[in-house]
């Protein structure tokens, strides 16, 4: 079963394993529901692939809260995040979101298919494959996953067997004629270099400064996505703690609107619990996302505030 991102290094498993003969008998592709357009458009085409080689499509899973701290609920790590006033947890040196949103609903899927079920019952453990590459930052994460012992799960990352680095995985898909796929990350991820930022879709951006105003006020050791602030000595790359920082530093967008966005979303998000609540309709969350991601609805939004004492 190949754990599949939609990214770089899982595509480049994909294809070699094909070359190597190795049919995978599960992909599975967990869906966080904020990965950006460009990954979700990249899924028919390796499904085409799939199809041409005989191998199984990818099967799209999703985790799906039972549970919810505050309301109304939601779908998406995003939705999560801007519900209960928080950021993905990797901008607080953790992983539970990967563990919540992608590991879990593959394993929930698995523990109802036949074949791992009954190889289980007979003693045996499900070999999961992992696309992490030879690239230094992977080994890195091969370091620490190595060795970690499943009772259900024996665990292969092939791209580390095969000493094959990021400019490999990309060598070894465009061999096969498909389309090399962008970054897959959601479009918050606390990852993202700047440099990436600087070719985000407008609407993402306008995500990220929604998700950390809705924070904010509830950080204490943390200032946003990019947690605190770096001056780019020894090496590194300077930015500040919070991608709006940059976003406005850049001009990404115009200020007017970050700091449209910045006032009025928190303050939105807060009043349509207070109405669920209490029992009212509130727009459902894909609808109240657009207004302050989708150009005309933010651009209307902004033109009312220079008309207004807010």
């Amino acid at each position: 079963m190949l754990a599949y991102g939609l990214g770089v290094d899982s595509t480049a498993v994909l294809v070699e394993l094909e070359k190597r003969k190795v049919r995978p008998d599960a992909i599975l592709f967990a869906d966080v529901g904020n990965e950006k357009q460009e990954t979700y458009e990249y899924l028919p085409i390796i499904q085409d692939w799939l199809k041409k080689v005989g191998f199984p499509p990818v099967t799209v899973v999703k985790y799906i809260p039972q549970n919810f701290k505050n309301w109304p609920p939601y779908y998406s790590l995003g939705e999560n995040c801007l519900t209960n006033g928080t950021l993905p947890s990797l901008a607080f040196g953790f992983k539970s979101c990967s563990l919540k949103w992608k590991v879990t609903p593959q394993n929930q899927w698995t523990e109802k298919w036949k074949p791992a079920v009954d190889y289980w019952y007979n003693g045996g453990k499900v070999r999961k494959i992992i696309g992490y590459d030879a690239s230094p930052k992977d080994q890195k994460r091969y370091a620490t996953a190595i060795g970690v012992e499943d009772p259900k799960y024996d665990y292969w990352y092939p791209l580390i067997d095969w000493n094959m680095d990021r400019d490999a995985c990309k060598q070894s898909i465009s061999s096969v004629g498909l389309p090399v796929p962008p970054k897959s990350a959601c479009i918050f991820c606390p990852s993202t270099k700047p440099a990436e930022l600087l070719e985000f879709k407008k609407e993402y951006l306008r995500y990220i400064i929604a998700m950390e105003a809705r924070a904010f006020p509830r950080l204490e050791k943390i200032e946003g996505l990019w947690r605190n602030g770096t001056k780019g000595t020894r090496g590194g790359i300077k930015r500040p703690g919070k991608m709006t920082d940059f976003i406005i530093e850049e001009k990404l967008l115009p200020k007017i609107e970050v700091e449209k966005i910045w006032s009025s979303a928190p303050k939105d998000i807060i009043r349509n619990q207070e109405i669920f609540a209490q029992g009212g309709e509130i727009p459902d969350w894909h609808d109240f996302i657009e207004m302050f991601t989708e150009e005309d609805a933010i651009n209307e939004n902004v033109i009312n505030c220079t008309n207004c004492s807010c």
